[in-house]
C-alpha cells in the first residue's frame, strides 16, 4: 500500500502500550482513535493532538496541566481520562472508550425529545458539569457532539478542559472564537467577561432548547452571524416552536440563557436543582421518561434528586402564562429593561425570589409613579427638571447602545473576512481563492474518505477569520486507514458490527461451504491484521452449508460412500459420450466447495465407457490418405517409422476392422522405400 495514503497512527503501538485499531473522529485540535491498552487489557479512546500543536512548547505545557486537572474528575456522567503522554511527535490522551452514540446523532435520528426525556438527559449532563465546576474546571464547549449516550442509556460528557488548553495554544490570535457558535454564551463571543460556570449554564440552556424543539435557537449563513445573534438577541421560548411545552420549561430555558451572566444560574448544580424541582412539580418522574421504547436505558441512570431550589424560587410561580411574561418584558439589554441592577444584585435576586414578580421591574414602575403623583411642596418646575434629566439619561443610553453596537459589529463581524470553501479544488485554485481574500496560506495535509488525494480537503479555520490571518490549506492525503479485525468465528451480524467499529463500512458477503455452523464467518479478505483504506471493500466469507466435494474423476461407488457421510444423495445419469472408463464420474450439478445442506440431492454424470469404433482399413494408402481417414473416424494417429509423406502404409496397430475406443491412438507402419505402389510385397 502507498505509505502516503496511510494514517500515521492507525496500526501503530503508541508508547509501547496502546495498539491503535481505527480512527473514531477527527476535529480541529485532535484525532480520536479506538485502541487497546495492552498493559491493562481494556479498550480506550486515544486522542492524538495534531502535529502543529504538539510542536508548540507552550501548548504542550498547558495541555499537560489541563490533562492532570481533568484526570482528577471521577463521575459516572464524565468520560474518564486515564493517561497522558507523548510518543515521538504524537501527544496523546488515553480516555474511557464509550460505545454508543453522540447526543447529536440521536437528535438527528429522532428530531426532538419529550419534556420528560429531555429533562432526564439534562440531569445527566448537568451532573457531569457540576463535578467539573466543583473541581474548578469550565467545559467551554457544551454541545450535543460532546454528550455521549452509551448503549445501556447512560449519559456521559466528554472533552472537559480541552477548550482551555486550545485557547492556551494561541489559537485566538487570528480572531477565532473558542467553542461552537451555536451554543456560545455572549461573553464568549465578546470577551466582555471571562468564561466561567455560568457560560456552561448558557450552553446547557441552548442544549435543552434543542432537545425540546429539535432545532437550535439561532441559525445563519455564517458562524459569525449566529454568534452575533447570541450577543444581541434573546433565546426564544421553546413553546414558540413546539406548542404545548409547559410554561415552566419555557422559563427554565429563558433563565439559563440570559445574556447577562449575572442573571443566570450560578453553576450546573443550581441549574440541575431547578430541573429536578420542575420534574417533581410537573410530576415528570425521573424513573419514567414517558418514552417507552424510544428512550429506554436513560431511566434511573442519570443522577438522583436534590431537594430544594434556593437559587431560583421564581419557579414557584409555574402557573404564570409565559406569553404574559413575555408581553410585559421591556426592551433593552437581555430580558430586562435598561437600568437594571448590576450582575451581583441580580445574583442576590436569584437567591431571594426577586425575579419575575417584583424585583427591579416593580421598582422602576414605583419610581415613575412617585414622580408623576408627587405633591405637597413639589411644583411643576421640579417635574420639568426631572423630565429633562430623564431625556439626558435616555440620550446617554442611546449613545452607549450605539457604541456597544458599533463595537459589537467590529468584534463579531467587521474585522472578519469570509473564508471561501475550497473543498475538491486543485491546490493551485484553492491557494488563489485564499490569497485573493487577503489571507496568508500555509500548507497541511488531512486524510479524507470523500476527497480524492491531492485535492483541497478543507481549511483550518473555516467560516471567517481576521483580515490577513494565516489559513492552513489542508490537502487530502487520501482515505483514512483501519486495521482489519479478526472476526473469524463470529456471526455475520457481529462481524459487520466489528468492521463498523473500525470504520470499515464497505463490505460484501460471500456464501461458502464449510463444516462450521451456518451463518458463521469462516474467513475474511483481506486477512485480519491488514491495514487498508476505509473506502475499500472487505469480503466476509460466511458458512452457508457443507462444502460440496469434487466428485469428478472418482468412481461412482467411492463417491456414494463420501456423500453418505454428509447425508447427501447422489442421483446418477449415464454419460454415453464420455471416453472415460466405465463408472467414472464426469460431471456434477453443484460445483465443488459451494454450500450444500444435509439431505440435499446432487446430480452426477457417470461414464458408460468409451464408444467402440472399427479401425478403418488404410493399408496400401499413402501416409497422408491414411491419416485423414483415421482422424475422420475419431482416432488419434502416430507413425512408427517416421513422418515420410511418400511412404505407403503396410500395417496398423490395432489391425484394420478391429473395434477400438473412439479417441484412442492408431499406430501406422510405413514402408519408406516404396514410392507409390507394390502393396505389402513392395520390396
Amino acid at each position: 500500500m502507498d505509505d502516503t495514503l496511510a494514517d500515521p497512527v492507525t496500526g501503530r503501538l503508541i508508547d509501547g502500550r496502546y495498539a491503535v485499531a481505527a480512527r473514531i473522529a477527527h476535529g480541529g485540535m485532535a484525532t480520536v482513535y479506538q485502541a487497546m491498552d495492552n498493559r491493562l487489557d481494556r479498550q480506550v479512546a486515544l486522542k492524538v493532538m495534531h502535529a502543529e500543536l504538539a510542536r508548540d512548547d507552550d501548548f504542550v505545557r498547558r495541555f499537560i496541566g489541563e490533562a492532570k486537572s481533568v484526570a482528577r474528575l471521577s463521575h459516572q456522567n464524565v468520560v474518564a481520562v486515564y493517561d497522558q503522554g507523548a510518543d515521538g511527535p504524537f501527544l496523546y490522551l488515553a480516555m474511557e472508550y464509550v460505545p454508543g452514540q453522540t447526543l447529536k446523532q440521536v437528535l438527528r435520528a429522532r428530531g426532538r425529545f419529550s419534556p420528560a426525556a429531555a429533562l432526564d438527559i439534562m440531569t445527566g449532563v448537568l451532573d457531569g458539569l457540576d463535578a467539573a465546576h466543583a473541581s474548578g474546571i469550565v467545559h467551554r464547549d457544551v454541545k450535543p457532539e460532546n454528550v455521549l449516550i452509551t448503549t445501556d442509556g447512560r449519559v456521559k460528557v466528554a472533552d472537559f478542559g480541552l477548550a482551555r488548553a486550545n485557547a492556551a495554544a494561541g489559537h485566538t490570535r487570528s480572531g477565532m472564537i473558542i467553542g461552537t457558535v451555536a451554543y456560545l454564551a455572549p461573553e464568549q463571543v465578546t470577551g466582555e467577561f471571562p468564561a466561567g460556570p455560568r457560560s456552561d449554564v448558557y450552553s446547557a440552556g441552548v442544549l435543552l432548547y434543542e432537545l425540546l424543539t429539535g432545532r437550535q435557537p439561532f441559525t445563519g449563513e455564517t458562524p459569525i452571524s449566529v454568534a452575533y445573534q447570541h450577543v444581541n438577541e434573546d433565546v426564544p421560548a421553546p413553546s414558540a416552536t413546539v406548542p404545548g411545552i409547559p410554561a415552566a420549561l419555557d422559563r427554565l430555558v429563558l433563565a439559563a440563557t440570559e445574556r447577562d451572566p449575572g442573571r443566570r444560574f450560578a453553576d450546573a448544580a443550581a441549574f440541575g436543582r431547578a430541573i429536578r424541582k420542575i420534574q417533581d412539580e410537573l410530576m415528570l418522574s425521573r424513573s419514567d421518561t414517558g418514552q417507552t421504547g424510544e428512550h429506554s436505558g436513560l431511566t434511573g441512570l442519570i443522577g438522583v434528586g436534590v431537594q430544594g431550589l434556593e437559587e431560583a424560587p421564581w419557579l414557584d410561580h409555574l402557573d404564570a402564562p409565559v406569553g404574559a411574561a413575555s408581553a410585559q418584558r421591556p426592551r433593552g439589554s437581555g430580558r430586562h429593561a435598561a437600568g437594571a441592577p448590576p450582575a451581583d444584585d441580580w445574583a442576590r435576586e436569584f437567591s431571594t425570589g426577586g425575579f419575575g414578580t417584583g424585583g427591579n421591574h416593580t421598582l422602576i414602575v414605583q419610581r415613575e409613579e412617585a414622580y408623576r403623583h408627587a405633591g405637597g411642596g413639589r411644583d411643576q418646575f421640579l417635574g420639568r427638571w426631572l423630565f429633562s434629566k430623564r431625556l439626558v439619561f435616555v440620550a446617554l443610553g442611546l449613545a452607549v447602545i450605539a457604541g456597544i453596537g458599533l463595537g459589537g459589529w467590529w468584534f463579531t463581524s467587521g474585522q472578519y473576512v469570509s473564508i471561501p470553501s475550497v473543498t475538491n479544488e486543485t491546490v493551485t485554485l484553492a491557494k488563489q481563492a485564499l490569497t485573493m481574500r487577503g489571507f496568508q496560506v500555509a500548507m497541511g495535509t488531512e486524510h479524507s474518505n470523500t476527497v480524492a488525494q491531492g485535492l483541497a480537503a478543507a481549511t483550518s479555520p473555516s467560516g471567517r477569520a481576521a483580515h490577513g490571518a494565516k489559513i492552513v490549506l489542508l490537502v487530502s492525503a487520501g482515505p483514512f486507514t483501519s486495521v482489519v479485525p479478526d472476526v473469524k468465528g463470529e456471526t455475520q451480524d457481529a462481524a459487520v458490527a466489528g468492521l463498523a467499529s473500525r470504520h470499515l463500512t464497505h463490505y460484501s458477503i460471500q456464501q461458502v461451504g464449510s463444516k462450521s455452523a451456518k451463518g458463521t464467518v469462516v474467513g475474511v479478505m483481506p486477512k485480519a491484521g491488514t491495514t487498508m483504506q476505509q473506502t475499500q471493500t472487505v469480503v466476509l466469507q460466511v458458512a452457508a452449508g457443507l462444502p460440496m466435494p469434487d466428485f469428478v474423476g472418482m468412481q461412482v461407488t467411492d463417491a456414494r460412500q463420501l456423500a453418505l457421510q454428509d447425508n447427501v444423495t447422489l442421483n446418477a445419469l449415464p454419460d454415453n459420450n464420455s471416453q472415460q472408463p466405465q463408472g467414472q464420474i464426469t460431471g456434477q450439478s453443484v460445483k465443488p466447495d459451494l454450500p450444500i445442506q444435509p439431505g440435499e440431492s446432487v446430480t452426477i454424470k457417470v461414464s458408460t465407457g468409451p464408444q467402440l469404433v472399427a479401425v478403418p482399413n488404410v493399408l496400401d494408402q499413402s501416409l497422408a490418405q491414411a491419416r485423414l481417414a483415421l482422424l475422420a473416424a475419431g482416432f488419434k494417429v502416430t507413425v512408427a517409422s517416421g513422418p515420410d509423406i511418400l511412404g505407403i502404409v503396410w500395417n496398423t496397430d490395432p489391425n484394420p476392422q478391429t473395434m477400438a475406443p473412439r479417441g484412442s491412438t492408431v499406430t501406422l507402419f510405413v514402408n519408406p522405400f516404396n514410392n507409390g505402389g507394390g502393396g505389402r510385397g513392395g520390396f
